[in-house]
């Protein structure tokens, strides 16, 4: 059975890539800040609560010696880090810095998965975006991914540490509640009125957390571990009005949603990706946006009003 060490597994997408590894048959250990209570037990053969960095890492790679680590641990909020950059630096960047350098120390055959995201492209160049275009963050949280990369690639090329990277776009699914998908849900059922911030015309590549969990699994297992950046999202590009539009049919709402026309500092305008590096190690997404929207809208539903 293979081993595979996962931080920030009582995150969103901690919680679907340790269950997925564990439902093919891998050893999960989980590493979060939370108490046990609110980890995927049932997922993790063995659950740390550690605050990272912290020197308890060492002895538990020296122990277990995990094929893979998975790092989903890492502050995931645009807005933060415009307001608190020092925050977002040392929970993003600082903290990818010191756990691969336990790596490099106690596991360095370790094949290390890092979770960036497309904020390192900005406004990219041209659609779909390829992973060779300009990167042009537009925020700290941005700059600190692409930092991060760098760091994966720096101790991939000097200290042979295997690593790659994956530049998630908009990752969604049940359990995400924030961002677009979870404002329209909560405006629609609870307020009955949905205003939404920018113009509507902003676009986005959505990507359910079933599929990333499902990706990262191909990477673990194929990829060359290099210091390589693969994009990872469906490929298809959606309007926010459009998928407003889709989740409140869904809902069965039958308003029209409304936009502030006011472009929040740090967030990028348009983005859809090519997703051809990924597909050629033999991944390609399986939730399409419509699927996955009815089972979003459906699950926000249970969460704030009960049915």
């Amino acid at each position: 059975m293979k081993t595979i060490l996962v931080t920030g597994v009582g995150g969103f997408i901690g919680r679907y890539v340790a269950r997925h590894f564990s439902q093919q048959e891998w050893s999960v250990i989980g590493i979060d800040n939370s108490p046990p209570e609110n980890a995927p037990l049932a997922s993790l053969s063995a659950y740390h609560r550690l605050r990272l960095p912290d020197p308890a890492l060492n002895s538990l790679l020296k122990d277990n010696s995990p094929q893979v680590c998975i790092h989903c641990a890492g502050r995931a909020s645009v807005g933060l880090s415009v307001t608190d950059p020092a925050a977002d630096f040392h929970a993003n960047t600082v903290l990818t810095f010191e756990l691969l350098n336990s790596l490099r120390l106690y596991a360095p055959s370790c094949r290390f998965i890092f979770l960036s995201s497309a904020a390192v492209y900005g406004n990219p160049e041209s659609l779909p975006i390829t992973e060779n275009q300009s990167l042009a963050p537009l925020s700290p949280y941005g700059f600190h991914k692409w930092q991060c990369e760098q760091l994966c690639l720096e101790f991939a090329k000097v200290y042979g540490l295997p690593t790659g990277s994956v530049r998630i776009f908009s990752a969604y699914g049940p359990g995400l509640r924030r961002q677009v998908l979870w404002d329209i849900c909560q405006k629609a059922i609870t307020q009955n009125f949905v205003k939404l911030q920018g113009t509507g015309q902003e676009s986005r590549d959505f990507i359910h957390a079933l599929d990333i969990a499902k990706a990262l699994i191909v990477v673990a297992n194929c990829a060359p571990m290099q210091g390589e950046v693969y994009n990872l999202a469906s490929g298809c590009e959606v309007t926010i009005s459009e998928l407003a539009n889709m989740v409140l049919t869904a809902l069965e709402y039958e308003g029209v949603p409304q936009f502030d026309g006011v472009v929040p500092a740090g967030t990028p305008l348009n983005w859809q990706a090519n997703v051809s590096k990924l597909a050629s190690l033999g991944f390609t997404a399986s939730v399409t946006l419509e699927q996955g929207v009815k089972t979003f809208a459906k699950w926000c539903r249970a969460e704030l009003v009960g049915v």
